[in-house]
């Protein structure tokens, strides 16, 4: 994919937890991602916000007969740690995001694949052993922790499925056990291609919506020690980082304050059907006038007042999609 990147408010200048829908099958350790050289992906419609993430597929057997197959849609991670300012939405639901199907106008009830992977390695089943909840950040997985007999917790410290958070919140030194497996999810159904017949699938979630109190990639009008990275991930050019300084420069004379949010979408399963997505459409809404948006695509353009669109034909997904937005902070 070209890279380019599209800015949005008073400048618009060419230059990664998502997934898309992927063939998969099921074995003893769970879901195993393959290709298919039947389905194809006729069209792909994408539509990212930080509010949504609304994807519609058509699909398309081409062989003379029914293909019985695994559509799964992998969640994003969810990293158990010291990470912060991480929205994931409901922390103490197994759907975590909202994750919603619908095929051929049926709505679907899919299955649920979680693992609990630590240093590599899927610790699940003894998660589920000691009965403590898989999902990192839930208040019932920290309540669990502390029931755990201290041989178990001696002994997940050492393998790196908790670590120990010391702190000293004014009542003296104090310790709390914390997950740091990373949750790693996939929705996942069977479903059958008539020969020749189209299949149309459509799902929606709210995505998983990092971020900082600042723009980290510029200090004082220049690029900062994590630019060089930045500018791989989501293609900033010289005339983005003009507008951030121009935003920085303000800030510091009581203008507004714009931080950073991040989503991203992991778009190479695409490539998992038979041949390219052979109609391809991508819409970014950056959400507010004022916000600042920047991504790596191709003949990207300003469609509406916070809304860019990229098309394309024949598609196939290089590479995962990452979104910088730069909005400012309502304080």
């Amino acid at each position: 994919m070209r890279r380019m990147t599209v800015m949005a408010g008073i400048l618009l200048a060419a230059g990664q937890c998502f997934a898309n829908d992927t063939t998969a099958k099921l074995t003893t350790g769970g879901l195993v991602y393959v290709q298919t050289s039947d389905v194809s992906m006729e069209e792909e419609a994408l539509y990212l916000s930080r509010e949504e993430v609304l994807v519609d597929y058509v699909f398309r057997n081409g062989s003379d007969k029914d293909i019985e197959s695994i559509i799964a849609f992998p969640m994003p991670d969810v990293v158990g740690g010291s990470q912060s300012d991480i929205a994931f939405g409901d922390t103490e639901n197994d759907n975590f995001l909202g994750f919603s199907v619908v095929q051929d106008s049926r709505q679907i009830k899919p299955e649920l694949q979680q693992r609990a992977i630590a240093t590599g390695i899927d610790w699940t089943d003894d998660l589920v052993a000691q009965k403590v909840p898989l999902l990192p950040y839930s208040d019932k997985t920290l309540a669990a922790l502390k029931q755990l007999p201290e041989a178990v917790k001696a002994e997940w410290v050492a393998r790196g499925l908790l670590f120990v958070n010391r702190y000293d919140a004014g009542n003296g030194w104090q310790e709390e056990l914390t997950p740091a497996w990373t949750l790693r999810s996939a929705y996942w159904w069977k479903t059958t291609f008539p020969p020749g017949e189209p299949v149309r699938v459509s799902h929606r979630y709210k995505p998983s919506v990092g971020g900082t109190v600042a723009m980290s990639f510029i200090e004082n009008g220049k690029p900062a020690m994590d630019y060089r990275s930045y500018a791989e991930r989501y293609c900033i050019d010289d005339a983005f980082m003009k507008t951030a300084a121009k935003l920085e420069a303000a800030a510091g004379k009581s203008g507004p304050h714009y931080t950073e949010q991040w989503i991203s979408y992991i778009l190479t399963t695409g490539a998992n059907w038979s041949g390219p997505i052979k109609k391809f459409k991508l819409t970014i809404d950056k959400g507010k006038p004022q916000d600042y948006v920047s991504f790596c695509g191709s003949g990207v353009k300003k469609v509406g007042p916070t809304t860019f669109e990229m098309t394309a034909e024949d598609f196939t997904p290089e590479k995962d999609l990452h979104i910088l937005f730069l909005t400012a902070a309502d304080w």
